[in-house]
């Protein structure tokens, strides 16, 4: 029986039914109110756990059961330990053994070493991911080989999920580079240290059975806790939670590529220039390799001028903490560390605060971060003449990416995307993105290494740059320029099966992504 779909306010074709269960579809930037009372897991007894708080247990394997594992449940996970995570692969692994069917893993993000769980959702011991899809996880949605549908949510949208109860945890696994045998935990210490915790303290709040792991059980009390003890059911010790290589990198790269560079140079150019960027300034950018650079040239005009940024947001990276060690930072407020120096400054600068995206992000509360940032540096697969941005899908449909904060971020007073022209000779302007993440009006500024473009709404930034010998340019001339040196790209083609859905940060369905037609 085919799925019931409607038309949604950003003129996309969504369905109402999603995995039996009905959803909302987008209404608008801030048009959906919720309604009801938070989710709240079952109340515990004190009764029930050891007087002398010592909750250890011989193996993960002993704790899921203890747990009471069992087909259908959801199993949710962070994603601090990046590629160096070895706690969610073998959850599905016992699970398998154990012959559980039908688990919906709900993942903070997945990286490159999940890509193992295939075969659990080969074998039936996974019906679903909610979570970010990467590299070949994403093409065996993409190809419609998983049984239920993928439900991508921003980071905080996924909190707001756990919060309204739209996913209900049955059991949170989180792994901890330190622990005690309480349950208390943090990302600081020991051999697998990542810095923060700041994904998995939802989870830790919300779900009906939480299971702590480590490989650094220290004595009570592990402090300053992340994760604390009292929603804690049971702590696992083990010999590694992650490949400390893989968990960070000891220098994130800053990149060498010319045209990458100019558009850093653009970037903060434009941000002094259009008066953006002023003493005080509260800002974000990400880890990669052109949004470093341009913290580098940022930290510089910070630096010259004798400014200071009020605070940063992070995922954090050595060139913020340098900010924060030099003067020109007062504070990171951090949910993810990216380097060795980011993790390192976690554990010694009380200036560099750990900062649970619950707090940051989730849309449903009393106030968002976001709102309070006046620079956002961000990036995309495609953008469309209409400022509409695409994070998740690229030009050829195949799922490839996670959303990540992208979606929170759009809030901030200036959101500014530096992009490539072209990628692989594929233009990153389009007519209309594949998949649509974000709405148009609330991107401000594309900037690329052949010109910038601001979105027409946005005619005090226009104004303020008018006479600043910035190249400015119009969108539609920069896809135009795309398409003359690269040409226009073929159109993927999909058939009538939805694959995944794509929740907006208050948690209805802005668009859909379908199966690829092979």
């Amino acid at each position: 029986m085919a799925i019931p779909t409607t038309i949604n306010a950003a003129g996309r074709e969504v369905p109402l039914e999603v995995n039996g269960k009905p959803v909302i579809p987008f209404k608008g930037v801030g048009k959906h109110k919720p309604f009801g009372n938070k989710y709240g897991p079952p109340i515990p007894s004190c009764s029930d756990f050891p007087d002398d708080g010592n909750k250890v247990v011989p193996t993960l394997e002993e704790a899921l059961l203890r747990c009471g594992i069992r087909d259908g449940m959801t199993i949710s996970t962070h994603h601090h330990l990046r590629d160096g995570d070895l706690i969610s692969n073998r959850i599905f692994e016992l699970a398998s053994v154990m012959g559980v069917k039908d688990l919906v893993w709900f993942p903070s993000a997945s990286f490159p070493c999940n890509d193992p769980v295939i075969r659990y959702l080969e074998d039936g011991t996974i019906n679903r991911i909610e979570g970010s899809m990467n590299g070949p996880l994403g093409r065996f949605v993409s190809e419609g080989k998983m049984k239920g549908t993928a439900v991508l949510r921003s980071h905080g949208g996924r909190v707001q999920a756990i919060q309204d109860g739209d996913v209900k945890i049955d059991i949170a696994v989180l792994a901890a580079p330190s622990a005690d045998a309480f349950g208390n935990a943090r990302g600081t210490g020991g051999k697998s240290a990542c810095g923060v915790l700041g994904y998995a303290k939802a989870d830790s709040m919300y779900a009906d059975k939480v299971i702590v792991v480590t490989d650094n059980l220290v004595d009570l009390p592990c402090f300053p806790a992340e994760i604390e003890g009292n929603y804690v059911d049971y702590v696992v010790v083990v010999d590694r939670i992650g490949i400390p290589e893989k968990i960070v990198s000891g220098t994130t790269q800053i990149t060498k590529s010319p045209d990458r560079l100019l558009i850093a140079e653009l970037t903060a150019s434009f941000l002094e220039k259009s008066g953006i960027l002023k003493d005080g300034v509260t800002m974000q950018a990400g880890a990669g390799g052109t949004s470093l650079a341009i913290a580098v040239f940022v930290h510089g005009i910070l630096k010259s001028k004798g400014w200071k940024s009020k605070f940063g947001f992070g995922g954090s990276t050595k060139y913020m903490v340098e900010m924060l060690e030099q003067g020109q930072m007062g504070y990171i407020l951090d949910a993810q560390a990216f380097d060795l120096d980011a993790v390192l400054s976690v554990s010694r600068n009380p200036n560099h605060i750990p900062y649970p995206v619950f707090n940051a992000y989730n849309y449903h509360s009393k106030g968002n971060l976001t709102t309070m940032m006046d620079i956002m540096i961000l990036g995309a697969t495609e953008v469309d003449l209409n400022f509409n941005g695409n994070v998740v899908t690229h030009s050829d449909g195949y799922l490839l990416h996670g959303i990540g904060g992208w979606q929170n971020c759009l809030h901030a007073r200036n959101v500014i995307l530096p992009l490539p022209l072209f990628r692989d000779r594929i233009p990153v302007i389009v007519d209309e993105v594949t998949t649509l993440c974000g709405p148009g009006e609330l991107i401000d500024v594309i900037i690329t290494e052949r010109g910038i473009a601001i979105n027409p709404r946005r005619t005090d930034l226009i104004e303020s740059v008018r006479n600043s010998g910035l190249p400015l340019r119009t969108i539609k001339e920069l896809k135009d320029e795309a398409e003359r040196i690269c040409g226009r790209p073929a159109k993927p083609v999909f058939d009538d099966k939805i694959v995944a859905a794509i929740k907006w940060v208050d948690g209805t369905v802005i668009d859909v992504v379908r199966k690829l037609k092979q």
